[in-house]
């Protein structure tokens, strides 16, 4: 497979005066408010938003309720409660500040705080499942996932329906404890979706976040991960599929500020179709207190048709030398015609070696998910997309 891989930018976003256009000097630098009017309404200009198509997004940066929620239905293991907080009471508990504007709108009109805890010591035999369903209406949602010390948990949260919907959603992980966020969008193709998504990784604690996005008009997930102690582990995995007319863009930013914690980040994702458009964005930042640090991400990009474009943009950010590793990769490939010769040489039609080139590009990151039946919805809904689009 011939790959390219693209420039990186300089980092830093811009003010919104047109007439400054100055750049951040680090990621840091970068605005986090529960304040609605410290995040001007985005333009597009802005570093953070130049990739998205905010000129369809108006519903969720309006700074007032919509008046709807999305339908919601819950499955929860022995031991799992959920309640509902106020957002005065959920930042008393910890939740990291909204990073933008959309965030910051549905942090202030969620109309509460959905809460589900697990507590200390707990191995769950089941994930706990969260299905919100949109009916077509703009709404905001608004949850929170405490796990105790160490308990072993996972957590499957699905979007399906038709909505515009800004979600913030933090895991705080508590020390010593396994959590596994696992975040569905299956979106019908009307569907517009603002998230921040925060894990606080507890000291010693482990937590993998898993974004799966193969529905939707326009997606747009942050995925923020910082550490409360030291000795902490983050894996951020993603599988993303854009088909004609879909955006779907993926942010994460590791925020190392705690000593001998490590990251991995991988995500992949595979386009067809006229312009279907995906966006990933790594920004890792290792503080200078921050020693004994091991980084990596990963992106990659499989262009099965002409039409489709891929953005991919790592960025590393370092205020020590004394770390284990850091580094990162990123690379943009269209399918390999000779690898479809080979197979097709050997007796396998045209279609069939096609979904295993697809799937083979996939196997590896759909493997760690850990869910059974999400992987196997995952593959089928990837089958579908090929078929679809042979078709």
């Amino acid at each position: 497979m011939s790959l390219l891989t693209p420039q990186r930018p300089s980092a830093g976003a811009y003010t919104d005066s047109a007439a400054t256009m100055v750049p951040d000097q680090s990621r840091a630098e970068r605005t986090t408010s529960f304040t609605v009017a410290d995040f001007p309404t985005p333009h597009g200009r802005e570093e953070e938003w130049r990739f998205t198509p905010v000129d369809r997004l108006g519903v969720l940066f309006r700074d007032e309720p919509t008046g709807h929620r999305l339908r919601h239905a819950e499955e929860l293991p022995e031991g799992v409660t959920t309640s509902t907080l106020s957002l005065a009471e959920a930042r008393a508990a910890g939740i990291p500040a909204p990073g933008d504007r959309a965030a910051a709108v549905t942090a202030a009109h969620s109309d509460g705080v959905l809460v589900v805890d697990v507590p200390a010591d707990a191995e769950l035999d089941a994930p706990v499942r969260l299905r919100l369903t949109g009916e077509g209406l703009a709404a905001h949602g608004h949850l929170l996932v405490r796990v105790g010390r160490f308990a072993r948990a996972t957590v499957v949260l699905e979007h399906a329906g038709t909505a515009e919907y800004g979600e913030l959603l933090t895991v705080l992980a508590g020390d010593g404890s396994e959590v596994t966020l696992v975040s569905v969008q299956e979106w019908d193709d009307a569907s517009h979706h603002l998230a921040q998504h925060d894990v606080v990784v507890g000291r010693d604690a482990s937590v993998r976040h898993i974004a799966v996005t193969i529905g939707g008009g326009i997606v747009r997930m942050n995925t923020n991960a910082s550490y409360a102690g030291p000795g902490g582990s983050f894996e951020g995995l993603g599988v993303y599929f854009a088909d004609a007319g879909q955006h779907l863009e993926h942010r994460l930013f590791v925020d190392h500020e705690a000593p001998r914690c490590t990251s991995n980040v991988e995500y992949k994702g595979a386009l067809q179709g006229e312009t279907a458009h995906t966006v990933w964005v790594g920004d890792v930042l290792i503080r200078a207190a921050a020693e004994g640090t091991d980084t990596y991400e990963l992106n990659r990009n499989l262009v099965l048709t002409e039409g489709a474009r891929a953005d991919s943009v790592p960025n590393l950010e370092i205020e020590t030398g004394e770390i284990v590793g850091a580094g990162h990769a990123s690379a943009t490939g269209r399918f390999d015609d000779q690898q479809l010769f080979y197979l097709m040489a050997r007796g396998i039609p045209e279609d069939e070696a096609r979904r295993l080139v697809v799937r083979g590009f996939f196997a590896g990151v759909v493997a760690r998910i850990g869910v059974p039946e999400v992987q196997d919805r995952l593959m089928e809904a990837i089958e579908l997309e090929l078929t679809g689009g042979a078709a």
